[in-house]
């Protein structure tokens, strides 16, 4: 099951390598990560996203709040929230026809074309993991994926629920 773990911790060199060290010491594995220093500069809010059961999260979860660097350890998986992944995706648009399709699917998944030149577009698009995977496969029956990245899940509690001091 798709887990999405939230932590805040000291902004410090080390604290990431050491919070990612309990996921490989147990043989677990990180499927994305998104960190970056929060409003007060000297915390960092890191977003990841692992695969486990109860079981194995409810682990992870406990030894990584006994880090010294670890402020508080939340699963978002666990009640409401908010996630968005950020992806950008160069793909090859040589005819006119190809063009119109990559176009009209951009409008669709409600991306954005923000690079052209002659034989290829570069698109940005936002949303869940699951939109961006979807829009991946409609432009990959489309057109040749000359590449992509993305930036992992970052993601918010929803209401008053908040993970700070």
């Amino acid at each position: 099951m798709k887990r999405i773990i939230s932590v805040l911790m000291e902004n410090e060199p080390g604290s990431l390598s050491r919070i990612v060290g309990v996921f490989s010491q147990r043989g677990y594995n990180v499927d994305s990560l998104c960190v970056a220093p929060t409003a007060d500069p000297s915390l960092s809010r890191l977003t990841l996203v692992t695969h486990g059961n109860d079981k194995v999260i409810e682990q992870i979860t406990k030894q990584v709040n006994k880090l010294i660097d670890v402020i508080k350890v939340a699963d978002l998986t666990d009640g409401s929230h908010v996630e968005r992944e950020l992806m950008l995706i160069k793909v090859a648009a040589k005819t006119e026809l190809v063009r119109s399709e990559i176009s009209r699917t951009v409008d669709i998944f409600r991306a954005q074309i923000i690079d052209v030149n002659a034989k290829n577009y570069t698109i940005q698009i936002t949303g869940t993991s699951d939109k961006l995977e979807a829009f991946a496969q409609a432009m990959a029956q489309q057109s040749d994926i000359i590449e992509s990245s993305r930036t992992g899940v970052c993601g918010l509690a929803r209401g008053d629920k908040a993970l700070r001091l």
